[in-house]
């Protein structure tokens, strides 16, 4: 068992290895199951899963788990992440189980949770449950008779889900004339995505549409949008849109098949909203790794950001302090508070969409707005080494940016999935960025 059961985004690793294994699901799920039972009455938790063909185990052990500390248990089969939110403050479930591993591939696995109230659960929670798991504490919790729990299936958990992304959308427009070209990866968003696309009158060319257990994030998705940039330019496209493995993710291309990571949907999106006075206090949250072109697209209308720790739940943690509505991560996750409480690729997708219908103009017009600054990545194998004091890495940042005054921008953070640190430079010119990268790169080696 690793020194912390949980990570940035719940539980992962290979599947039917430690910590992803049977047993451990089914002691997540009493762990989960008992910490949820605040009060003196039957309580309800939702699972849902992606496509992967180790969830089939999860799912029973999670089950197993729950319904052995009196949990009724819901089951929506496969379901995007941002639907098995929706669905269980839909049915006012008590939390939320969701079995992925995002856009790894599929020989790995996941656990995330929910609260009640549809968010992800915080930190605290997690370190709860992984001491009632440590401790066995839980073990002492053995209802029986008719206190054991109950599981079912819920049969319609996809179309509930498309009729609430579709309501996102607005009122009275509708997709027809567009042509798109939808990348489900073969996960999650394989039924949901391309039903609602269709339903709201786009013509839908569907690619990693087929899952078969194997297939997930595999040389296509918000990872890998190749493929899905091909289609659009060999189709004749209007714009192409990926999302990842849970659905939770969302890249796009403009009809000439250029990428569009969430740097530049935040852009496009924070934008339209500003224009339309929408953007509660002119500001939107991102993470340290965003890219310093977000900020310059938004500033001209009086745009701002506030930044967080890497990790979407820390985005959403910043825009509930601050009520704000547009949050979002470079690699997809955008969050759109208004709508759903966690990243919703599909929500997010049509709201770009929208603005197309809208405007009147194609993706690559409005993407016009964002110019990404040049940057630069290094990684620095610890080789076994404690990882650096952090206010010795702070004071590297700080020097560097001194010397770039107002220039760019210099991130340095260790990994919390690998034994390295990483060192990312922004810079109005690339070469320097690189020649910068190398430089702190070493002085971080030196530590």
């Amino acid at each position: 068992m690793p020194d912390r059961l949980f990570g940035t985004d719940g539980i992962r690793g290979l599947a039917n290895v430690e910590p992803m294994t049977a047993e451990m699901a089914l002691k997540v799920g009493r762990a989960a199951g008992s910490l949820f039972q605040q009060e003196d009455r039957p309580h309800t938790i939702l699972i849902g899963k992606d496509t992967r063909r180790s969830c089939y185990m999860l799912e029973n052990a999670l089950t197993a788990g729950l319904c052995s500390v009196g949990v009724k248990v819901l089951l929506t089969g496969p379901l995007p992440t941002p639907g098995v939110s929706y669905i269980m403050r839909s049915l006012r479930c008590d939390g939320a189980i969701m079995i992925s591993a995002s856009h790894n591939s599929y020989e790995d696995n996941g656990i995330k949770l929910f609260g009640r109230d549809g968010y992800k659960i915080p930190d605290e929670t997690e370190d709860e449950i992984e001491r009632l798991i440590r401790t066995g504490e839980v073990d002492r919790l053995r209802p029986t008779g008719e206190r054991i729990g109950t599981a079912r299936r819920i049969d319609d958990a996809v179309g509930r889900y498309v009729e609430f992304v579709k309501a996102s959308f607005p009122k009275g427009m509708r997709l027809d004339g567009l042509r798109v070209v939808l990348d489900c990866s073969n996960g999650a968003t394989y039924k949901a995505g391309p039903y609602t696309l269709s339903e709201l009158g786009a013509e839908v060319i569907c690619i990693g549409c087929t899952p078969n257990g194997r297939n997930i994030n595999n040389g296509v998705g918000s990872v890998n949008p190749e493929e899905m940039r091909a289609t659009v330019i060999r189709e004749r496209a209007d714009v192409g849109i990926a999302f990842d493995g849970d659905g939770d993710r969302v890249v796009m291309a403009d009809e000439h098949g250029r990428l569009l990571d969430g740097n530049a949907l935040l852009s496009v999106l924070g934008v339209d909203y500003l224009e339309r006075g929408a953007l509660t206090n002119h500001t939107m949250a991102t993470t340290i790794m965003a890219n310093g072109g977000l900020e310059k697209a938004i500033s001209g209308l009086g745009g701002k950001v506030v930044r967080t720790k890497v990790g979407d739940r820390y985005v959403v943690e910043a825009m509930r302090e601050h009520d704000l509505v547009i949050g979002g991560e470079s690699s997809g996750h955008l969050i759109l508070l208004e709508h759903n409480t966690t990243g919703d690729a599909i929500i997010a997708a049509l709201q770009v969409l929208a603005i197309m219908v809208r405007k009147d103009q194609p993706l690559s017009v409005l993407a016009g707005v964002y110019r990404e600054m040049p940057e630069s990545h290094a990684k620095v194998p610890l080789n076994g080494k404690k990882k650096p004091a952090q206010d010795a890495l702070d004071a590297i940042v700080t020097e560097a940016e001194a010397a770039m005054n107002g220039s760019g921008r210099v991130v340095i953070r260790p990994s919390g999935t690998e034994p390295i640190v990483r060192v990312m430079v922004q810079h109005d010119e690339l070469r320097a960025a690189e020649t910068l990268v190398q430089e702190l790169a070493a002085k971080v080696g030196a530590l």
